[in-house]
């Protein structure tokens, strides 16, 4: 069998992982061993964080709703319940945009799933 020379292939795979590790401190953005464990721990919470990032951002949401809801006189539950009787289509991030930046549209809304 033939001899193998890793030298480029070797510079070239602690480049590419490398390059993930751009902006991280101390030995994590240049030592081999550091930045392959500190990618691999990146890449788990990123991974975790993009499905907990739709989590908090409903939940924000329902917050926002239920303020709105509440200067309006109703509370969350009996809102989004009327809604869907009412058969008003509107998500919840639309419904949290409308309470925040526009109370009178969100006040027709909110009569509209009293009736």
């Amino acid at each position: 069998m033939s001899r193998v020379k890793r030298g480029t292939t070797r510079n070239t795979k602690r480049e590419r992982l490398l390059q993930h590790t751009k902006g991280f401190r101390w030995q994590r953005k240049s030592s081999r061993r550091a930045a392959k464990q500190a990618v691999m721990k990146a890449w788990t919470y990123q991974y975790r964080d993009r499905r907990r990032l739709k989590r908090d951002k409903r939940a924000l949401w329902n917050v926002q709703i239920n303020a709105g809801a509440r200067m309006q006189g109703t509370t969350y539950s009996t809102l989004i319940n009327g809604l869907k009787r009412a058969n008003v289509e509107l998500d919840r991030k639309v419904l949290a945009d409308i309470a925040e930046h526009e109370p009178e549209v969100f006040a027709k809304v909110v009569e509209a799933a009293k009736k």
